[in-house]
């Protein structure tokens, strides 16, 4: 089986790769664990929320966090863990938290659409959503971690030109990591 989280961050045409961990409508974090090849329960979300849109990450990727880059895949369907979307990027949603040792880091989401979602084509950049849908998913992002000890801030949103140098510095993060472990 292949490891999801080695995939490329793109496929052969250029759209990038959103693995799902949690579908829409989910109440439980799901991650991919790479070392057992399956998708396991990391937490329930606080009472009453829910995954508005597919949740996931960008194979290939390392963030500052140590993670694969975070992902919201922006569309009325509902998928599986484990699928694999092929997206654009429409945007970030740039946000920071207290790290696991010491000190700040930045923990920044992706939204993207579907390359094969029709209703999504006008979609350009998060200016093309309505104010309360933006404010609501950044609202989603703070609230879903409300309980954990990593105290987010939102520091506000970028357009799909900085979604893609996200992706593309994370990319190159985890090719330096993978460089010094052999």
């Amino acid at each position: 089986m292949t490891d999801l989280a080695r995939l490329p961050p793109r496929d052969e045409r250029g759209a990038l790769r959103v693995v799902v961990e949690s579908p829409r409508g989910a109440s439980l974090k799901l991650k991919y664990d790479a070392e057992l090849g399956v998708v396991t329960v990391s937490r329930p979300l606080p009472l009453g929320l829910a995954y508005p849109y597919d949740w996931g990450f960008v194979p290939g990727t390392r963030a500052p966090d140590g993670d694969p880059v975070d992902a919201l895949v922006y569309w009325d369907a509902v998928s599986f863990p484990g699928v694999v979307v092929p997206c654009r990027a429409v945007g970030v949603v740039r946000l920071e938290q207290d790290s696991k040792s010491n000190g700040r880091v930045r923990n920044d989401r992706i939204l993207a659409v579907p390359v094969k979602h029709p209703r999504g084509d006008d979609l350009r950049s998060p200016d093309d959503l309505p104010a309360r849908v933006r404010d609501e998913i950044a609202q989603f992002f703070l609230s879903a971690i409300f309980f954990e000890p990593k105290n987010p801030a939102l520091l506000g949103w970028g357009g799909p030109e900085e979604a893609e140098r996200l992706v593309d510095g994370c990319t190159r993060a985890l090719a330096a990591v993978a460089r010094r472990r052999s």
